[in-house]
């Protein structure tokens, strides 16, 4: 399913936006050594019942995990890179932590990802793969534009990746979003530009770019939902939910003073 929002719906989208960066920021605030997993859901759980929103992730059962989610966000440390489910888990200063976030509220969602370091430590590998993340997600950005297409905005996010020489993976990436969190089309982190479904103003889109430091292979965690690199090596996520207007593109999940 491809929704187009109408101006209603875009302005509902962008409460949603809002409120997915503002907890993000506030849990990226909260987090230091000795933080553990279990209080960033419990956080999150609770900001999203105190703002009347609904979690995208508590029931959400897909077709490759195993059984509902559970938990409120994806928490992913070091070498987890997508939907990393929160267990009894204490950071550690260095810790490279993946936060992805997607609620709905009026009937919109929303979807973000931020990667940071705990603490005060700055490794610098995990410094360059979070760099490099958000570096891509700006351009897959300003890729985006009325009368373009997918492939533009995968090109622009690939070659970021590409340069920088981290392998990429294309099973899983961006997508669209509207009335739920998962629908087409498909926006793959690498790809060619020209080709793909057409921008066109009302279309919502979450954008992420993740990377693996030296693999593009995944492997399943025991949870059934965890996603690591076959290798161990560190990774980092990035995510914007974005919507195509007339005049360009405006980005949804930012935080409120940021606008």
């Amino acid at each position: 399913m491809i929704e187009i929002l109408n101006a209603s719906q875009l302005s509902r989208a962008r409460d949603t936006g809002a409120l997915v960066a503002d907890i993000l920021a506030t849990l990226r605030g909260r987090v230091a050594p000795g933080t553990n997993l279990l209080d960033i859901d419990r956080w999150t759980k609770e900001m999203i019942t105190e703002a009347g929103a609904l979690s995208c992730y508590v029931d959400y059962a897909p077709s490759f995990g195993r059984g509902p989610f559970g938990h409120y966000i994806c928490t992913g440390v070091n070498d987890a890179v997508l939907h990393g489910r929160p267990h009894d888990y204490t950071l550690a200063n260095g810790d490279l932590l993946s936060l992805d976030l997607a609620v709905s509220l009026r009937g919109l969602a929303a979807d973000s990802a931020i990667s940071f370091i705990v603490g005060d430590a700055r490794p610098q590998e995990s410094v360059r793969l979070i760099s490099t993340t958000e570096r891509a997600l700006a351009s897959g950005i300003a890729a985006a534009r009325p009368g373009g297409r997918t492939g533009d905005i995968s090109h622009a996010i690939g070659t970021v990746l590409g340069e920088a020489g981290y392998p990429v993976n294309t099973e899983f990436g961006g997508h669209g979003i509207g009335s739920t969190m998962h629908q087409d089309p498909h926006i793959a982190n690498t790809g060619r530009p020209g080709r793909g479904y057409p921008l066109r103003p009302g279309l919502m889109l979450a954008l992420e770019p993740w990377i693996m430091a030296d693999t593009a292979d995944l492997v399943f965690d025991a949870d059934g939902w965890t996603l690591r690199s076959a290798t161990g090596c560190r990774t980092a996520h990035s995510e914007h939910t974005i919507a195509i207007t007339e005049d360009g593109v405006e980005v949804l999940t930012l935080p409120r003073q940021a606008r």
